[in-house]
């Protein structure tokens, strides 16, 4: 994987974006839902997480839009970039695609969607968002 740093505590996740879905972490300890992929859990500090998939739903928290962007994404502004609060319980920073400036809202409801989203062939596969419900 290009220019992803893929490690041990990793692999589970981004093994999930090829397959299409989102894999989070669970504490054994606390019950608790952990992102980004970490060998302790940042609530509790137990070290017992295990991998599960998430739904893929989740709910803008809050959004800009680009418009500049560096390199290969220059062609794609304006674009949307959100925080998201997983159903789950944990919030991501990711793209929503297939929408413009004005499409977006705070509470809009949000499914997962696998992009690619640079030019080149051997770009990433990254966990992105779409709107399927406004607020």
């Amino acid at each position: 994987m290009t220019g992803i740093n893929v490690d041990a505590e990793s692999r589970p996740f981004w093994d999930g974006i090829a397959e299409g879905e989102l894999r989070l972490q669970r504490c054994r300890d606390c019950a608790r839902a952990v992102f980004y992929p970490r060998v302790f859990c940042p609530h509790c500090f137990g070290g017992r997480l295990d991998w599960f998939t998430a739904t893929g739903a989740g709910t803008v928290y809050s959004y800009t839009v680009a418009h500049r962007a560096p390199g290969e994404f220059a062609g794609q502004v304006p674009f949307v970039v959100a925080l998201v609060d997983l159903d789950e319980g944990v919030r991501m920073l990711t793209r929503i695609l297939g929408a413009g400036p004005g499409d977006v809202r705070i509470d809009a409801r949000v499914r997962l969607d696998v992009a690619r989203l640079g030019d080149a062939e051997d770009s990433p596969e990254l966990p992105c968002f779409r709107v399927v419900e406004a607020a």
